[in-house]
C-alpha cells in the first residue's frame, strides 16, 4: 500500500539518512497514487481485524458486516490527491510549512532536536519570544535554514486512561490548529510528523487514528485551500500502522470503502473529528410538573382538522393569548428565581444613569472620565481572559526593558512581591494598552494566592500620571482576584498629591483595593515589611531617601553596605 517511490533516490527515506538533500513534493508519493495491496482482501467480512488491535473500537449492532450500512468515509478522489505518506524527517521536505511537536515553553530539547538543527539558532530564539504555546494550541514561526518556508509548534497532550476523552480531543485539535494556521498564513501545503511522544505515553495507533480522521474532516471543509498534506513516519512501527489505517478513512475504491465500514472504530468523532460525548449532548425534557397539556393550547390543538399547517405567526398570537398555559407547565417557585427582562433592563439602565452621575462629578475635579457601568464578576473574568490571551501571543519585551514593575522575593510572611517604580513610567514613551497587557501577564501567577505591591514613588512627583478612568479600567481587567488576594500596597515616599490620587481611588475607583495602602516614608521602615535582601531598588531610591530624610544621625546598613538615616 506504500513504497518510498523516486524519494528513495534522494535520501532513501529512511531515519538513518542523513539528509543533505532536499526532497520535493514531486519526489513523494501521493497516497491515491501509490501502489498497494489492499490488505484485507483474503479476509472474511465479519471476521472482526484480529491484528488492529484498537482501544478505541467497540463492537455494536451491525458493524460486523458493510451490507446495508452507509460509509462514513465514502471515496473522495480530490481529497485522496492532496494526502501523501512518506517515511523520513518532516523537516527535508520542501513544502510550506512543516510541524514541529514541542511542549508549553517551546523549548529547544523538548522538541524535535533534528528540525533544530536544521533551522539554525535563529529558530530557538524566536521561539523563546512567543510565550509558550497551551496544549492543543499551535503558533508560527519563520523556517530559517530549513527548506520549508514556515514552522508550525503545537503542544501535544499528555495521556492518561483516566482522561483518554480530553487527551483525544486535544490532540485533535493540534491537528486541526496546525491546519487553521497554514490557511491563515495563505499556505497549502504541510508536512506533519507524529504529534506526540513517548514521554507523553500516548499510545500509538489510537494517536494515529485521531491524526488521520482529523485531516480527513478538515479536508472535506477546506479541501479547495489546501494543495498538499503529507504524513511523515520516522519509524518502522508507525509506518505499518498508518499504511493499515490510512485506507480506513482515505479509502480509494468501492472495495476499501466497503472494507472500512466494518473495520472502522465504533466512535470516529464528529464532524471535526474530535470524540462525541453522549454524557455532554444536548436532552430536551419535559417542563417541571407536567401533568398533562394545557387546556386551552389543547382545545386549539384538537380544532384543526388533521394534516393542517400553522403559520408561525399564528402560533405566536394563539400563546400570547393564552399564555395562562404555561402555568400547568412551570413551577411558580421555580420561574420565581428568574427575573423579568424588562426589570433586568430597568435596573441595568438605573445603574449606568447613577454611574453617569459619579463620571461626571469626577471628571469635573479633574480625575478623568471613569466611564462605564460596573462589571459582573462573570464579565470581569471575560476581559482578564481576553487580556491574558492576547498578552500571551505578544512579544513585550521593550514593556520589560523599561523596569516599570518586576517581580522580587516575598515580604515578612512569605507572600510574593511585585515591585512597581513610578519615576520609570514615562507616559510620554509608553503605548498604555500594551502596558496594561504586560500587567496582566505579570500579575497573573501572583494574583492567584496572597501577595503584596511595594510601589517606590521616589522622583516620581514630576512626572505625568495616567487618569482614574485608565486605573479603573486596570483594575477590572485584573479582576476580582487580584482585589481578593492583594495583602497590601506599600507606597514609599508619598508625596501630598500622590496621597490625594488614592483618596481619589478609593472613592471613584475600589474602596477595597486601594484601602490596603500602607505610606512608608524611609526604607528602613520598608524592610520591616519586606526584608531587603527581598527587593531590587534602584539606586536613585536610596539617593531620594538621603535627600528626603536628611543627612544626620547616619548609620551603614552591615547587610546592604547603604547609608540610611538612625531611626
Amino acid at each position: 500500500m506504500y513504497r518510498p517511490g523516486a524519494a528513495t533516490t534522494t535520501r532513501g527515506g529512511l531515519p538513518t539518512d542523513s539528509g543533505d538533500s532536499v526532497v520535493t513534493l514531486d519526489q513523494v508519493p501521493r497516497w491515491s497514487d501509490a501502489e498497494y495491496r489492499n490488505l484485507y482482501e483474503n479476509e472474511d467480512p465479519a471476521f472482526q481485524n484480529s491484528h488492529f488491535p484498537d482501544p478505541l473500537a467497540s463492537v455494536s449492532e451491525g458493524s460486523s458486516s458493510g451490507n446495508g450500512m452507509v460509509s462514513r468515509f465514502p471515496v473522495d478522489y480530490e481529497i485522496n490527491s492532496k494526502l501523501y505518506l512518506w517515511r523520513g524527517n518532516p523537516w527535508n521536505l520542501e513544502v510550506d510549512a512543516v510541524v514541529n511537536s514541542t511542549n508549553e515553553n517551546l523549548d529547544e530539547a523538548h522538541g524535535s532536536p533534528g528540525l533544530h538543527a536544521a533551522a539554525g539558532p535563529g529558530l530557538a530564539e524566536e521561539c523563546a519570544t512567543l510565550g509558550g504555546c497551551r496544549t492543543g494550541m499551535a503558533k508560527v514561526t519563520n523556517a530559517y535554514d530549513l527548506p520549508a518556508r514556515r514552522v508550525i509548534h503545537t503542544v501535544g497532550p499528555k495521556y492518561a486512561v483516566k482522561y483518554h476523552t480530553a487527551a483525544e480531543n486535544a490532540l485533535s485539535h493540534c491537528y486541526r490548529s496546525c491546519l487553521e494556521l497554514l490557511i491563515e498564513n495563505g499556505l497549502q501545503s504541510i508536512a506533519m510528523g507524529c504529534i506526540y511522544t513517548e514521554a507523553k505515553n500516548y499510545p500509538r495507533e489510537p494517536a494515529a487514528h485521531v491524526a488521520i480522521r482529523t485531516v480527513r474532516r478538515f479536508l472535506e471543509k477546506q479541501k479547495d485551500k489546501i494543495q498538499a498534506v503529507v504524513f511523515c513516519i520516522e519509524t518502522a512501527s508507525d509506518t505499518e500502522i498508518y499504511k493499515r489505517l490510512l485506507p480506513l478513512y482515505f479509502p480509494r475504491d468501492k472495495l476499501e470503502e466497503e472494507v472500512a465500514i466494518s473495520k472502522l472504530p465504533a466512535d470516529v468523532g464528529d464532524e471535526n473529528g474530535e470524540t462525541v460525548i453522549d454524557e455532554r449532548k444536548i436532552r430536551i425534557k419535559p417542563l417541571p410538573n407536567v401533568k398533562k397539556a394545557g387546556p386551552r393550547f389543547s382545545q386549539a390543538s384538537a380544532d384543526l382538522p388533521a394534516g393542517d399547517i400553522i403559520p408561525v405567526s399564528d402560533v405566536a398570537l394563539t400563546r400570547r393569548r393564552n399564555s395562562s398555559y404555561l402555568d400547568a407547565y412551570l413551577d411558580p417557585a421555580f420561574m420565581s428565581l428568574i427575573k423579568d427582562p424588562d426589570q433586568r433592563r430597568k435596573e441595568r439602565w438605573e445603574k449606568a444613569a447613577q454611574a453617569r452621575n459619579s463620571w461626571n462629578f469626577a471628571k469635573m475635579l479633574g480625575y478623568g472620565d471613569l466611564g462605564g457601568p460596573p462589571l459582573s464578576a462573570a464579565e470581569e473574568y471575560s476581559l482578564h481572559s481576553r487580556y491574558l490571551a492576547k498578552a500571551n501571543s505578544l512579544n513585550l519585551s521593550e514593556i520589560a526593558e523599561m523596569k516599570i514593575i518586576y517581580r522580587g522575593g516575598v515580604d515578612s510572611k512569605g507572600r510574593p512581591v511585585m515591585v512597581v517604580v513610578g519615576a520609570h513610567f514615562l507616559l510620554r514613551c509608553l503605548d498604555l494598552e500594551r502596558f496594561v497587557l504586560y500587567v496582566v501577564k505579570e500579575f497573573e501567577p501572583l494574583i492567584q494566592k496572597p501577595y503584596s505591591i511595594v510601589y517606590f514613588h521616589s522622583a516620581a512627583s514630576l512626572q505625568a500620571r495616567p487618569d482614574l478612568g485608565w486605573m479603573k479600567r486596570l483594575q477590572q481587567i485584573l479582576g476580582r482576584k487580584h482585589q481578593h488576594n492583594l495583602h497590601a500596597i506599600y507606597v514609599l515616599h508619598p508625596t501630598f498629591g500622590l496621597k490625594s490620587a488614592i483618596l481619589a481611588l478609593q472613592m471613584f475607583v475600589d474602596d477595597v483595593v486601594w484601602k490596603k495602602v500602607i505610606y512608608v516614608d524611609r526604607l528602613l521602615q520598608l524592610f520591616k515589611y519586606v526584608p531587603r535582601e527581598q527587593l531590587t531598588i534602584p539606586d536613585f531610591v536610596f539617593q531620594h531617601d538621603l535627600e528626603v530624610n536628611g543627612g544626620k544621625g547616619l548609620i551603614v546598613d552591615p547587610r546592604t553596605k547603604y547609608v540610611y538615616r538612625r531611626p
